[in-house]
């Protein structure tokens, strides 16, 4: 098992590449042209700090997420979309209206690969697994821990503010959120259960002490955006001291 993106990772980049220049904003300050956009959601490595290398050295199997979003309009694809793709998010009118639905490929492989480079950065040596249960590789895992995860929220919503001088200003906020529960084999009880959340807004919130008309975005794609908070929520997951005092005591009593 490794933790290498498989293939169609690529395809969908690909994807997202060839339709930027119908589906992406044309600039900070224009209006969607196109009512599906294609995103591409991934974790950024060493985004957040302070955690690295601070777990021991054990191994960990982090299976398969399971999807266990709820949409606030219980839809997850739409005609028109690309086969293979969900509903992530969408951009909205200075009214509310929806002008563009955001789709990405499914996220079940993009979090486990963010679960595995955050794991790997706290110390630990992470190992992809297939499956989704633990029930499934209880009896015949021989690494250290497993990890498994439920998304729980994975929603970006691009919408225009008021016009400035400049034109239409957008404001972004995304949320990513997991439930995470981590085994030791062969037992069958949680050996720590949690929830990692996150919300990012661009522009953050007091952007330079500004006034709404003037802050602008750091990212002009609403798929970065909720990158960055599930680079936040994942790596929530490791950053936190109950977790590294919990794995580190075991680690000293299993020498």
């Amino acid at each position: 098992m490794d933790l290498v993106r498989p293939a169609r990772s690529v395809l969908f980049a690909a994807l997202a590449a060839g339709l930027a220049t119908g589906c992406a904003f044309m600039g900070f300050g224009a209006v969607p042209a196109e009512p599906v956009n294609i995103q591409k959601v991934e974790y950024y490595p060493f985004q957040v700090k302070g955690y690295q290398n601070t777990y021991p050295k054990k191994s960990m199997v982090v299976l398969m997420p399971t999807d266990g979003r709820e949409l606030k309009d219980g839809v997850a694809s739409a005609a028109g979309a690309p086969p293979g793709t969900i509903r992530i998010g969408e951009t909205t009118g200075k009214s509310g209206e929806i002008v563009q639905r955001i789709y990405n490929e499914p996220l079940a492989t993009v979090v486990q690969h963010a679960i595995g480079r955050s794991a790997e950065e706290a110390g630990m040596t992470p190992y992809a697994a297939p499956q989704s249960d633990y029930e499934s590789v209880r009896a015949t895992q021989r690494e250290d821990y497993v990890l498994a995860s439920k998304i729980k929220r994975a929603w970006v919503h691009k919408r225009r503010g008021a016009d400035s001088r400049f034109g239409p200003t957008w404001k972004t906020v995304a949320d990513f959120s997991l439930e995470v529960t981590i085994y030791k084999p062969p037992f069958k009880l949680p050996f720590w259960e949690g929830t990692s959340s996150a919300t990012y807004n661009d522009p953050p919130l007091g952007t330079f002490g500004l006034g709404p008309e003037d802050e602008t975005g750091i990212y002009e794609d609403p798929g970065q955006v909720l990158s960055v908070a599930l680079t936040r929520a994942v790596a929530g997951i490791f950053d936190r001291d109950d977790l590294r005092a919990l794995i580190t005591e075991d680690a000293i009593k299993t020498r």
